[in-house]
């Protein structure tokens, strides 16, 4: 199947199925309902300013089978751009299947080659075994950090 998996960044077309995936990966790993017309809107915000973020979406067949959100955090540490991975989602009948391994693959790709980009970031519900696996066999690791958050929903 990883040859017929493939990535591209994502275009406002795709706003409709990254908004149904994003819901059911918030229901998925927090158990949360998100409100359909704010996740719309922000769907549509990162597609329409690549300030803010560019989806990448794995094809198979000419669906959408899956994606990946990257935004970015300046380190003034390191002089460079951590990217951050957000919005992962492959859907249920083609986990296992390099799905992500392919997102992964192009996003790690590009981000080392450009000198501006230090890093690749992400986080993960913390009972969320099955994907610390999978990050983990990606080459990622724990780090020393604890995220806090204010949310003002």
């Amino acid at each position: 199947m990883r040859n017929a998996i493939q990535i591209r960044a994502a275009k406002p077309a795709d706003a409709p199925v990254i908004s149904r995936f994003n819901a059911r990966l918030a229901t998925e790993t927090e158990a949360r309902r998100l409100r359909s017309g704010r996740l719309r809107a922000g769907v549509a915000a990162v597609l329409a300013d690549p300030a803010r973020g560019q989806y990448y979406v794995a094809v198979v067949s000419g669906q959408v089978v899956g994606q990946v959100l990257v935004t970015f955090e300046w380190s003034d540490w390191r002089n460079g751009n951590f990217w951050w991975l957000q919005s992962v989602y492959v859907e249920k009948g083609l986990r296992g299947r390099g799905v992500f391994r392919a997102l992964f693959r192009h996003v790690r790709r590009l981000a080392r080659g450009r000198k501006d980009v230090c890093g690749l970031r992400l986080y993960v519900a913390g009972a969320n075994r099955v994907a610390k696996r999978v990050y983990h066999q990606a080459g990622f690791r724990p780090t020393r950090y604890e995220v806090f958050e204010m949310d003002f929903d």
